[in-house]
Formats: C-alpha cells, structure tokens, sequence
C-alpha cells in the first residue's frame, strides 16, 4: 500500500488571524471607484487610506495606534482635483507618500512625525507630465527619491523627486494601458504588464530596450498581473479563455511555456499578487474576494506550491501589506495584509504556529531596511545596488522624522515651471508701473508743499 508523501514546509500551517473588533479601524468610507488597484498603504508608523471625497481627491492619514471609530471630521490630504487612484509610502522614508489621481498628476507630501492634526493640502512636490490620469505610483526600493507613474496614457515616467523633475520618461513602450509596474529587488529592472497581453521585463535606463517580453502569459481577456521573484522568474496571474482565474510561473529566457500554471476558480476579480522575497511565499488577493491564498515557491518542480486559505464572510474592496519590518516578530507573524471592507479596515495577521517564544532566525532572514542603497543620481548614471538589509532580532524601532531632501528652487515640473516664469514676468511689469506711479506722486507732493509754503508767506505779509 502506497502512502503519499506531504511535502516539508515551515510555511504548511501558516493561519491568517484578524484582529479583535475594537484594533479595527470603523468609519472610514473607503473610496467606490472602479479602479483594480490597493487603495491602501501601510508601514511602520502610518496607515492611509483612499476615501471618497466631494470636490476632488483625498487619502486618510492614520498613526497604526488610532484603532476604533473615526471621527467624521478628521482630516484628510486633499491636494488632487480628482479622485486618488493610488498611494504608498516611501521605503527610504516612513514620513513621505505619494499619491497619483485622475487629474493627470502625481503628488508627494510630508506627514508631521505625530500624524495629521489638520487637513493637509500643499504637497511638497507636484509632479505633472501626464495627459490622462496615473492610475500607478511606485517608488524605487533602493535608490533615493526616485518615484516612477503609469498611466493611462501609456507612458511610464520615473521621477526624481529632490528636483520636481521626469528624469525618465518612456512613451513609445506600450501601445495601450498600463495595468500593473513592479521593480525587482534591486530596482535594476521593471515589470509591467499591459492591455496588449504582454508582460515586459527592461531596465527604464536602456531607452525603452525590453530585455524580456512574455507575449500572451494567458488566454483571457482579462487584465494580466505579474511580479519578480528570486533568481528573476516572473509570476503572473489572469484569467483562461473560460474566464477561470490563474497563476503561473515563467522563466523569462522561455517564454513560450510557463514553468506551471495552475486554474484556482472563476471569479471575476482581477488576482493581485504580493511577494515576499524572505519567505518566497507569494499571497493572492483579489477585489470583491472574500479570501487570501498563500503559495510557496521553490526551485523545484511543481515550483508553486499551495499553502492554505484564509477565508472570512466579507469581500475585501483593497488593501495594503505592512513592510516586514513592521510585523511584530515575538508571535512568529511573517506577514500582515489590511483589508479594506466598504466602511472599515481589518487588520489580519498571517502567524506560523510555533510553541517557542525565542527568536525564530528561520523564519526571519535580514530583511530590506529603510536605508537607501544608492543616490537618485548614481541610478540614473547606471549603478545598481542591492538593499540594505536590517535585522529583525531585537525587533525595529520606527525612526524620527528624516529629513525629505527637496531642492525648492526646482520644484516646479515643466508646466508650473512655465507658468512660473510668466507670472515673474508679469509681476516685474507691474512692479515697474507702480515704481514709475510712486515717482510721480512723490513729484506731485513736493510740487504741493512748495506751492503751500509760497501761499504761508504772501498770507503773513
């Protein structure tokens, strides 16, 4: 009699747990657009959220420590004249957020170190290039303040932020709308998968030049996502011909077959996949899912391997995954997705069961800390660096505010730098005009108070 063997995991009994009702977030009217994208945000200090919002665009700014009912008149950001499409944080800087809306342009703001205590409407930087809205915002993961956008109008741009300025910007790569950008490890290169079908691998520095392509990773006509994992494999999901939802692994050197590809069920909402390069688990999350599937990927055949499920009574309408160094390592937690209900957000906690209370080095390797690996400018120039990594042993401690290093004098993108410089124009002239009027009346006094003085003397004759 043959028995069947279960495959050796540390990862096998991983459980999702949410927390208790009064850690929730309540109240919060979480934003209703039609958008496949996370709506939410999270790291060690912060948590934000897209709200819905009358006169243009606005995100929730909450300390993690603000659990409960929220009150209606706390304060939002609220810069973007449209909706807000999407948010996240900076990695280098857990005090910076970025924003992209469906008024066409990027924003990025500064939160005070003790959270909002007004409504927050002038960003620090507004970046404008686009010509339909950035329904994508993504900052590189180890060069400073280097922020790249997608949007609909099939351009993807990479920022830097110190100078308000494109430093990038590729317009000739897709034929069609930008469904989803990713950057590996090292941010040496970007993923992006778009409406034609085709999920492209390049480097944004070589001009456009891709340097993998997948031509039709799947069949459906469904959007496509895909993200990088390690020794550079893509992992995509979408859906079959038959509209049933996938997953699958590709090595881009061969395109022409997946790896694996594995059917999960017929849902009609788009799978987004979030990796975790320590633990090469992958989670899938889709909006209107009621669920979170976890798999672990592995080097060997059948390389995706399915992990568990967990599954709750209400749909998810997005959310965000907590930097791991942000989870809380005495409880053995290795992830921790905030999901988005339609009035409120839940955090749940994804645990490996195990009975001691010491630090479990396995499950935490070094992880990606808040440092920056490289400057904008050596980026840019052709470096690449691998992050720097911290360890979680003693825990982390979020730091002070860090200082957000912006150059005032060239904040202005090109538009606002144009419109700038008439405004300097006209505001000369006008100084010019008043200078020249000033010059006449004071002519005019003094003529006066000579005529006046005549007058006193003839009178006292």
């Amino acid at each position: 009699m043959s028995r069947k063997v279960v495959r050796s995991s540390k990862f096998r009994h991983v459980y999702g747990q949410p927390v208790k009702a009064d850690q929730c977030y309540d109240d919060i009217r979480v934003s209703q657009m039609t958008w496949d994208g996370n709506f939410c945000s999270v790291n060690p200090k912060f948590l934000a959220i897209v709200v819905e919002s009358s006169g243009g665009g606005a995100f929730l700014v909450l300390p993690l420590s603000k659990t409960g009912r929220l009150e209606k008149s706390h304060p939002v950001v609220s810069g973007h004249t449209a909706p807000v499409l999407d948010v996240e944080w900076c990695p280098h800087n857990d005090h910076v957020i970025a924003s992209g809306s469906e008024d066409c342009s990027v924003m990025v703001w500064a939160v005070p170190e003790a959270g909002l205590v007004r409504s927050l409407n002038e960003p620090l930087v507004t970046l404008e290039g686009h010509s339909k809205r950035v329904g994508i915002v993504t900052w590189h993961p180890t060069a400073q303040n280097l922020l790249l956008s997608a949007g609909c109008d099939n351009v993807v741009t990479v920022w830097d932020v110190g100078v308000g300025q494109a430093s990038i910007s590729l317009d000739d790569l897709h034929p069609d709308a930008i469904y989803s950008t990713v950057w590996n490890r090292d941010g040496s290169l970007l993923c992006t998968a778009c409406r034609d079908k085709r999920v492209r691998l390049f480097d944004p520095r070589a001009g456009g030049k891709v340097a993998n392509e997948l031509p039709r990773p799947h069949e459906g006509s469904r959007p496509v996502r895909a993200v990088v994992v390690n020794d550079g494999k893509l992992l995509t999901t979408g859906f079959s011909r038959m509209s049933e939802r996938q997953v699958a692994l590709w090595d881009p050197r061969n395109p022409e077959e997946p790896l694996t590809l594995q059917e999960l069920d017929t849902s009609s909402g788009v799978l987004l996949p979030y990796y975790d390069p320590d633990t090469n688990v992958v989670y899938l999350t889709g909006k209107g899912d009621s669920s979170i599937r976890y798999f672990e990927l592995t080097g060997e055949a059948p390389f995706v391997h399915y992990l568990s499920m967990f599954s709750s009574k209400e749909s998810q309408r997005g959310g965000g995954w907590m930097p791991k160094r942000g989870l809380d390592v005495s409880k053995c937690e290795i992830a921790r997705f905030y999901k988005l209900h339609e009035r409120k957000c839940e955090p749940i906690a994804m645990t490996v069961p195990r009975k001691s209370d010491l630090f479990q080095e396995d499950l935490y390797p070094d992880t990606t800390g808040p440092d920056s690996a490289l400057t904008a400018e050596e980026w840019l120039s052709g470096k690449n660096a691998d992050p720097i990594l911290m360890s979680l042993k003693d825990g982390y401690t979020p730091q002070k505010t860090r200082e957000f290093k912006v150059n005032k004098n060239l904040l202005e993108g090109p538009k606002r730098s144009h419109l700038s410089q008439e405004r300097a124009q006209q505001e000369g002239c006008a100084l010019e005009q008043l200078s020249e009027d000033l010059k006449r009346l004071q002519a005019t006094v003094s003529a006066q108070e000579r005529r006046i003085s005549e007058l006193e003397h003839l009178v006292k004759k």
